[in-house]
Formats: structure tokens, C-alpha cells, sequence
């Protein structure tokens, strides 16, 4: 049997492969590494939106801090925690980055002030006693902007005003002088507040000088408020005389200020945030009144020395105005240069010390005319003799002021009334009329020695020596010559006052002896005239009882 012959194969007839995707399986080892890749994943999330902000503040030192220990506190709550502390700025700073709360993330704010907390001893007080066991700390304080900041430059020293509520204002000084930031600010010697900054006026004319006032005592300032400086010892001592002030130990160390309403104030509105006021040197120039009206004259001494400007002026001993302006002027008429001051008078000062009625009369004649007031003036000068007179105020620092008084007996001077300022005459007073008689007693004298210096004394001293040789000569001849005649006359005296004796002892014996006949006889005598004397008495007292006796006789009954 034959064989069939073989048919050649077609591709088409051939069975197709499928070709399937070979199955993937998920190990279970991998499942775990994927839980917690999404654990860490929301852990981290989760930190994100639960953590607060990372600043950095710019230090010009560390001061003790270091990361993970040193914390940022407000309101003494931890808020804050230090986490690195670099070099910045080519070494000059020190950069402190703090992880801040997620709670505290609006504080950061642009505004925000941030210092260093450390143990701080001052005159004024001492702040920080706390870190000496917990050690440094950053404080801040917060602002006002609402704008969040991430960068931040440190306080080098902590501000004097944190969170306290109070008011603050601005005060116009002329100097610093000793006050300093935290220096105290005094009422009636309680302490309301603090310095809180300075700064020089953007003119440079001044010091701008901002005070904190403690909300309970910001009520008492008030527009008619007047603020002096406090510093130190107020110790005054001028013409007026010796004046002590002040208002505390801290003020007289670390300086100060105060504030008070003059007394003449009345009331005035409570004064709003950052009122401007006007810080006065003292408290005398901070409570003087204003003087609405002012005259100027002027005075002519034979000396300024001892005055001053601001030096008082005092009309019948009461202060009645002040010295202005000290100077020189020409003397047309002698071309002699003299003193020429400038006093300022405040007729309202008197015019407060009249009472009653006579009040109401000065006003009257304070609102009259020019010329009735120039009237009063001349007849002031001219007819009552008011003059000025420097006197000395003070012998310690040898100030003196101006004093106006009458002088009635002063003569009369010739002034010209269209001047202006007025002149008013001067009289030398006190120790300027001792100096002038002083200098005129010692001018006599220097004359007198003048004369003494131009007397030929070599010629008299050699014509007294002669008249003393001459003196001699007549004594030494005197001596052989004279004597011996007045010897022999004073031995003639002596038998002449020899007789006068026994002439005495005689008249002694004649008269004078209690036995002398004289005395006999001048006994008997003295005893006649006592009976005649009784006689008369006995005779008187009758006439007395019986006055008809010297008509009809002495009767027999009177017998």
C-alpha cells in the first residue's frame, strides 16, 4: 500500500499562543513599611499645623543663653524654647533662633520687642532676682502691628514700661541733665510712673523725654499740669535767701521728675496720650505765675557787680518784678562807660496784695490810658522820691537786688519822661555807699601820706637832734647853776610853812579846842537863842488859841 504524500503545512493552520501577563503578587512583607510611611507622614503633618513659627533675634552678646535650656517667656509663661545659637553678621552679633508655640503665634508680630532677662542692679531699683536660679531668660513685649515677622533685632537693655496700663506723654526739655530711663516720677513725693525713653528733637534744639504715668494716678494730669525736674538737691540760695527741696534718695542718686498744678490753676481737662508738655528745671520756675502785664525801665548803678538776670526786684521790700538784661552803656555827656540794667516790673503782683476796694481802684488805673499811668510815675520820681538802690541780698554768695523806695530827702533829677524804657534815678544803698565812704576816708588818707612823703623829715630829724643837744646842755647847767637857789628856796618854805603850823596850832587852842574860850562863849550863845526860840513858840501857840489877845490883852481867865 502506498503512502499518501505529505501535504505542506500552512502557518495559518497552526494553533495561535496566547500570550497572558504574568499575575503580581503583593508580598505581605511590604505592607508594613507602607503603614508606616503613612503614620510618619501624618505625624509630620500633624506637627505642621500643630507647631508655631521659628524666629530669630539678633543679639550683640548671648548673655548666658543656650539651646534646648533657655526659654521665651511673656507674662512669665513659657512660650518659647531656644533651639541654636550662632555667630551672624561676619561675627558681630549673635543670631538665637527660638521654636515658638503654636498659641503664641500671633505675638510675633513686627512691632514685638524682645531683651534678655539677667539679674540688673540699679539705682532705681532691682529687677530679675529670678534667673539667679532658673537663669537667663528672653522677655518680650508686644506690639501693636498685625503684621507677622520672623526676624527680629534684640533690646540691649529691658524697657521701663512693659504691659502696665497708664498713659504716656511727652515732655520738652532744654538737657538731660542726671534723669535717666526707669528714673521715678513723683506727686506730692508718691510715686506714679517712669521714665520710659529719650531721645534728642528731631531739630536738635532739645531732649524729647517720654514719661509713663500709672493708670491710676493719669487723671491728675491735666492740661494746666506742669512737670519740673526733681534731681538731686534742690538747693537754692540767692538774694531771696536759703531753699531746700527734694523729693526723694532714689531722686537725689538716679535723678527724677514731678508734677503738680499751680495754684492758680483752675482745673483744666485730664490731658490725652502723648500730650506735649514742658519740662521746667525747677519747681519754683514750674509754679511761678505768668505775668499778663510787664514794664521795662531802665537803671543806671555804679555797679553791677552781684546781679544777675532772673535777680528780683522789690518795690517797699515785696517782689514786684525782676532783672532782664545786665549790660553796658556810653555816657553821651562824660563819654564814661557805666552799668545799664533792665528790670522788668509786674504791676498785677501789687495789685493781688490790695484789699478791698483800693483792688478795684488799682484795676481801674491799671485799664487807664498811657498817659495817666506815665502821670503816676512822674509824680512817683519827682514828688515822692522813688529811687533804686542795689542792695545785697545774700553776704554768703554776694548776690544783691533792686530795690524801689522813697527817699523824700533825695535830690530832685532831671529825666526825660519821652524815653523808653523810663529811666528811674539810682541811689547808692548799702554797701556801696559804705565802699564810697570807705574809699573816700582812704583817698584822704593816701593824700595825707602823699604830703607826709614830700616833708624834708631828714632835715627835721637833724634839727631835732640839735634842739635835743641844746636840751641837754640847759639841764647839765641847770644841774651846777639852778639848783642849789632852789634849794636854798625851798628851805625858806619850809620855815614859812613852820610859822603857818604854829599859827594853826594857836587858833586850834583860841578857838577851835572843846576847853577854847570861844567855844564857851559860842555855847551860851546857842543856848540864849533855844529858850528865845521857845519863848516864841509858847507865844505862837497861844496867839493861836486866843486870836482876840492881840486886842483886848491877856484877860485874868488866861492868866
Amino acid at each position: 500500500m502506498t503512502e499518501p504524500a505529505e501535504q505542506p503545512l500552512n502557518a495559518g493552520d497552526l494553533p495561535q499562543a496566547i500570550v497572558e501577563p504574568p499575575r503580581r503578587r503583593v508580598a505581605f512583607v511590604w505592607i508594613v513599611p507602607l503603614l508606616a510611611a503613612a503614620v510618619a507622614i501624618g505625624i509630620a503633618v500633624q506637627r505642621v499645623l500643630t507647631e508655631g513659627p521659628t524666629i530669630t533675634i539678633l543679639f550683640h552678646a548671648a548673655g548666658g543663653l543656650a539651646a534646648g535650656k533657655t526659654v521665651l517667656k511673656y507674662k512669665d509663661v513659657d512660650i518659647g524654647q531656644v533651639t541654636e545659637v550662632r555667630l551672624a553678621q561676619e561675627f558681630s552679633k549673635v543670631a538665637v533662633t527660638v521654636k515658638v508655640d503654636r498659641s503664641a503665634r500671633g505675638l510675633m508680630v513686627e512691632d514685638a520687642r524682645f531683651w534678655i532677662v539677667a539679674p540688673r542692679v540699679s539705682l532705681s531699683g532691682v529687677s530679675g532676682l529670678g534667673t539667679l536660679l532658673s537663669g537667663n531668660y528672653i522677655g518680650m513685649q508686644v506690639g501693636r502691628s498685625t503684621r507677622e515677622q520672623h526676624q527680629f533685632v534684640g533690646l540691649e537693655t529691658p524697657p521701663a514700661i512693659t504691659d502696665q496700663p497708664g498713659r504716656r506723654f511727652l515732655l520738652k526739655a532744654h538737657d538731660l541733665g542726671s534723669l535717666g530711663i526707669g528714673a521715678p516720677i513723683y506727686y506730692r513725693r508718691l510715686t506714679v510712673g517712669e521714665i520710659a525713653a529719650y531721645a534728642l528733637a528731631p531739630d536738635g534744639d532739645g531732649i524729647d523725654v517720654t514719661v509713663f504715668i500709672n493708670a491710676a494716678y493719669e487723671r491728675y494730669v491735666t492740661t494746666e499740669t506742669r512737670f519740673w525736674d526733681a534731681s538731686g538737691i534742690d538747693l537754692t540760695l540767692n538774694a531771696e535767701g536759703l531753699e531746700l527741696r527734694t523729693q526723694s534718695l532714689v531722686s537725689i542718686l538716679a535723678g527724677g521728675l514731678a508734677f503738680d498744678a499751680p495754684a492758680f490753676a483752675t482745673g483744666g481737662e485730664p490731658a490725652s496720650e502723648n500730650a506735649v508738655f514742658t519740662l521746667y528745671g525747677s519747681r519754683a520756675a514750674a509754679m511761678r505765675q505768668p505775668d499778663p502785664v510787664a514794664r521795662r525801665y531802665l537803671l543806671y548803678p555804679e555797679s553791677a557787680a552781684g546781679l544777675r538776670v532772673g535777680a528780683p526786684v522789690k518795690l517797699l521790700g515785696l517782689s514786684a518784678g525782676e532783672v532782664s538784661e545786665i549790660g553796658v552803656a556810653l555816657d553821651p555827656k562824660t563819654r564814661k562807660f557805666r552799668p545799664r540794667v533792665l528790670i522788668t516790673f509786674f504791676p498785677e503782683r501789687l495789685l493781688a496784695r490790695l484789699a478791698g476796694a483800693q483792688a478795684g481802684a488799682g484795676r481801674a488805673f491799671m485799664d487807664a490810658g498811657p498817659a495817666a499811668r506815665l502821670e503816676l510815675i512822674r509824680h512817683q520820681v519827682d514828688d515822692l522820691g522813688l529811687r533804686a538802690q542795689v542792695q545785697s541780698g545774700n553776704l554768703l554768695t554776694g548776690e544783691r537786688f533792686v530795690s524801689l523806695d522813697y527817699h523824700p530827702e533825695a535830690p530832685r533829677e532831671k529825666l526825660d519822661w519821652d524815653q523808653d524804657p523810663l529811666v528811674i534815678p539810682v541811689l547808692a544803698g548799702g554797701f556801696d555807699a559804705i565802699e564810697a565812704q570807705v574809699q573816700g576816708v582812704l583817698a584822704q588818707v593816701d593824700k595825707i601820706l602823699v604830703k607826709v612823703d614830700k616833708m624834708p623829715l631828714d632835715g627835721i630829724a637833724d634839727e631835732l637832734n640839735k634842739t635835743i643837744k641844746t636840751l641837754d646842755a640847759v639841764l647839765k647847767a641847770a644841774d651846777t647853776k639852778t639848783l642849789p637857789e632852789v634849794s636854798q628856796t625851798l628851805a625858806g618854805l619850809d620855815r614859812t610853812l613852820a610859822t603857818a603850823q604854829r599859827v594853826l596850832k594857836d587858833t586850834n587852842a583860841t578857838l577851835l579846842s572843846p576847853d577854847a574860850p570861844g567855844q564857851q562863849e559860842l555855847r551860851d550863845a546857842l543856848q540864849e537863842v533855844a529858850r528865845t526860840a521857845r519863848s516864841l513858840r509858847v507865844l505862837t501857840d497861844y496867839l493861836e488859841r486866843h486870836p482876840e489877845a492881840l486886842i483886848r490883852g491877856k484877860g485874868q481867865e488866861n492868866q
